[in-house]
């Protein structure tokens, strides 16, 4: 990351130029490591930062699951009696993958400098969230990094196994989706155009499903290039339009009010918050961090926003159950939960009770969405097979039919 600067000595004499750090944190350690009092700090956007943000999977970091294992191993390392230096420096040895071990390395430079390991990792966000570097300090603070970092570790695994379990479910239906339209454009493209040229010798008139086939065959054998720059532009702008807040709350609110699919991305949103909070607060981070990590690492603004409301009602003293019950987005189980246990004092535990409900009804609400989608697909595939067939086949019935009149 570049930062252009502008900054004054001792003598009041102003300076200007650029660094190339990893953040802006370290941009502001160095400049007053130096002795420089900072009076401009901007990050200079370049074109691959804008391409960065806008296809945040293509940056360097680590993906989820080496995540979850990085996360395990270097649990298991430090709960054996290896100092945090050691166990890095075992897993850059051990580690085939040039990214991770890139990063691995980073995080153990900056340790050796003199950084805590929270401080390290604040460095990284596309792949350390708020969320892991709370519960890291936490662990520093109270001296059982080695426990925080196992308990991590498990809660990291939960969430792997649950989005796993989503994603088997809903990758059939996306496949037969996506491959039913791969299908249909290979064939109105290439396949169609072949077979409909032999009715334009026949004398006959086409029924309209023909003549629209024809129309349909015609545009996207003439223009198939065109169409496919179509899409791809299409995909860059609405990944464009999604880094927009208001765009993205408009289709988040918009997901939550449709049948069936709304109930699985609430109890989704649901699970993530409750597990996200309950181990915070198991961890000992105080009750006013743990629900502004959550409401970061929420990633329906609609909930999102909530949250921020909740979080601001407590800051004034309102109970976290008085809260909950304010906003309409929470069901009534989580907000009676949430009150019981604020009174019993087992907060932490309630909220992982309400993560393991949430986990189990979201399964079934997706078992019911692929339930539901499925039939609609086999009715969409086969109303048009039908109106394929019916297409092609009908004028060669008139044609058929036209040589038994003439004989």
């Amino acid at each position: 990351m570049n930062f252009e600067y502008t900054v004054s000595d001792q003598v009041h004499k102003k300076t200007a130029g650029m660094l190339d750090v990893s953040s802006k944190k370290e941009a502001i350690r160095i400049l007053k490591e130096k002795g420089y009092f900072i009076i401009k700090l901007k990050e200079k956007v370049t074109l691959s930062d804008m391409y960065y943000k806008y296809f945040p999977q293509t940056k360097l970091k680590l993906p989820f699951n080496r995540l979850v294992d990085f996360t395990r191993q270097l649990g298991i390392m430090v709960n054996a009696g290896l100092s945090l230096v050691d166990a890095l420096s075992i897993m850059i040895r051990q580690t085939k993958d040039p990214s991770q071990k890139q990063l691995i390395a980073a995080i153990l430079t900056k340790i050796k400098g003199g950084e805590s390991f929270s401080d390290a990792l604040e460095d990284y966000p596309d792949t350390f969230q708020n969320f892991y570097i709370a519960l890291v300090k936490a662990g520093e603070s109270s001296g059982k990094l080695d426990e925080v970092l196992l308990r991590l570790a498990e809660n990291l695994e939960r969430a792997r196994e649950f989005r796993g379990k989503i994603t088997n479910a809903l990758l059939y239906p996306l496949t037969v989706i996506g491959a039913i339209f791969v299908v249909g454009f290979i064939m109105a493209t290439f396949v169609l155009p072949k077979l409909l040229d032999l009715y334009k010798t026949f004398k006959v008139d086409l029924p309209m499903s023909t003549k629209i086939l024809i129309a349909v065959s015609n545009f996207s054998s003439q223009f198939w290039p065109l169409i496919i720059v179509v899409v791809v532009v299409f995909i860059i702008y609405v990944r464009i339009m999604l880094t927009n807040k208001k765009t993205r709350e408009k289709i988040d609110r918009f997901l939550l009010k449709l049948p069936v699919l709304g109930d699985v991305v609430q109890k989704s949103v649901l699970v993530e918050t409750t597990r996200t909070l309950a181990i915070l607060l198991h961890s000992g981070v105080p009750l006013l961090e743990g629900l502004e990590i959550a409401t970061k690492t929420t990633g329906n603004l609609v909930y999102q926003r909530s949250l921020k409301s909740i979080q601001e009602r407590v800051e004034r003293g309102t109970s976290l159950g008085d809260a909950l019950s304010e906003e309409n987005v929470f069901p009534e189980i989580f907000v009676q939960m949430t009150g019981v246990g604020e009174k019993t004092g087992k907060l932490d535990d309630t909220l992982l009770r309400l993560s393991r409900y949430f986990q189990m009804e979201s399964e079934l609400a997706i078992k019911a969405a692929t339930t539901l989608i499925e039939p609609l697909i086999l009715v969409v595939l086969g109303v048009g097979v039908g109106f394929l067939v019916i297409s092609v086949l009908t004028p060669i019935y008139s044609l058929t039919g036209s040589f038994g009149a003439a004989q």
